[in-house]
C-alpha cells in the first residue's frame, strides 16, 4: 500500500512553512536587488567624476549582479504555482534552473575580471583620481558584501541553493570592487602594476567561489542530499510504533523544499486501516524531525511469516 496524500504540517526544526520560506526568498531578492542598485548608482556618480575604465567594469559587474535577482524572483513566484497534469511535481525545480543562470553569471564575472587584469598587466594604463577610485571600490565591496551575507543567510535558512549561489555571486563582485580599491592603494604607493596583479588574485578567488557554488547547484540538479538527512529519516522511521524494519529511503530537493520516499515493513496481519495509521504516524514524525520537508511518500511491505516475497510478481521487471 502506498500513501500519497499530501499532509500539511509545520516541521518543528524548520524555520518556515513552504509558503513562508517562499515569501522570505522573494523578500530577500527584492531587498538585495534594491541594495545593489543603490550601490551601483553611487559608483556611477564616482564614475562620472573620474572616467575610470576599471571602475566602469566594476560598476557593470554590480549592475549585472543586481539583474540576477530577476530570474530568482521569477523562480520563487513560479514555485508557488500548483502542480498540473504535465508538471505533476509543480514548478519548484525552476529555482534550481535559476541557480544555473547565476552560476553562468559568476563564470562570466570571473572570465571578464581575469581578462581585464591580464590586459592591464600587459598594457598598463595610468589611474586618475586615485582617492575617488579607492572610495568607489570600498562602496562596491561594502554593498556587495552586505548583500552576499544576507542572501547566503536566508538561502541557508530556507534551503535555497539558488539564493546561496546568488549570494556567492554578490561576494565575487564585492571582491572585484575590492580589487579596484587595493589597486588604487598600490598605485598611490608607487607600484603601477598593483591594479592588474590584485585583479588576477581576485580572479583566482572568484573561480574558487565559482567551484563551490557550482558544486552545490550540481548536487541539487542530480537529486543529491546530505547523507545525514537519509540517516535521520531512517532513524526516525525505525522508532515509529508499528514499524518493524525500514527499507529503502530516498530524498531530494525540489527548489528549497525536500521530498522523501520511505519503505517500511509492518506486521502482515495488520488491517489496511492500521497499516495506513502507521504510515501517517511516520509521515507526521518525519515532518517534525526533518527541516524543510514537505512531501513524504510511504510504501508499506508486509512482514510475511511464510517467507513469500511480496514483490515476487514484479521480480522479473527488476
Amino acid at each position: 500500500m502506498d500513501v500519497f496524500r499530501p499532509h500539511s504540517h509545520d516541521a518543528a526544526d524548520s524555520m518556515d512553512t513552504a509558503l513562508e520560506a517562499n515569501q522570505r526568498g522573494i523578500r530577500a531578492v527584492k531587498i538585495s536587488f534594491a541594495a545593489l542598485i543603490v550601490t551601483s548608482l553611487l559608483q556611477v556618480v564616482v564614475l562620472v567624476a573620474t572616467g575610470s575604465v576599471a571602475l566602469l567594469a566594476d560598476t557593470i559587474h554590480n549592475f549585472a549582479d543586481a539583474l540576477t535577482a530577476l530570474p530568482l524572483f521569477i523562480a520563487f513566484r513560479l514555485s508557488r504555482r500548483p502542480a498540473t497534469r504535465r508538471y505533476t511535481y509543480g514548478y519548484r525545480r525552476a529555482e534550481d534552473l535559476a541557480g544555473v543562470f547565476v552560476i553562468a553569471m559568476i563564470t562570466v564575472s570571473a572570465v571578464i575580471a581575469g581578462y581585464e587584469a591580464i590586459g592591464r598587466l600587459m598594457n598598463p594604463r595610468p589611474l586618475d583620481n586615485i582617492g575617488w577610485l579607492f572610495v568607489a571600490g570600498l562602496i562596491g565591496f561594502a554593498g556587495n558584501e552586505i548583500v552576499a551575507g544576507y542572501r547566503l543567510r536566508v538561502g541557508r535558512q530556507i534551503g535555497s541553493a539558488a539564493l546561496e549561489a546568488d549570494g556567492h555571486h554578490a561576494r565575487t563582485d564585492g571582491f572585484t570592487s575590492m580589487a579596484v580599491a587595493l589597486g588604487a592603494v598600490g598605485v598611490w604607493l608607487g607600484f603601477e602594476r598593483a591594479d592588474p596583479i590584485v585583479g588576477l588574485l581576485i580572479s583566482v578567488a572568484i573561480f574558487a567561489i565559482l567551484w563551490r557554488a557550482a558544486r552545490q547547484i550540481f548536487y541539487r540538479l542530480m537529486d543529491a542530499v546530505d547523507p545525514d538527512i537519509v540517516e535521520k529519516i531512517q532513524h526516525t522511521a525505525s522508532h515509529v510504533e508499528g514499524v518493524q524494519r525500514v527499507g529503502s529511503v530516498q530524498a531530494r530537493w525540489l527548489g528549497h523544499r525536500l521530498a522523501a520516499s520511505v519503505t517500511i515493513v509492518v506486521n502482515e496481519d495488520l488491517s489496511v486501516r492500521h497499516g495506513h495509521d502507521v504510515a501517517e504516524a511516520l509521515h507526521h514524525e518525519l515532518l517534525h524531525a526533518i527541516a524543510h520537508l514537505d512531501d513524504v511518500y510511504v510504501h508499506i511491505d508486509p512482514d510475511s511469516h511464510t517467507g513469500v516475497d511480496p514483490h515476487a510478481v514484479t521480480d522479473h521487471h527488476r
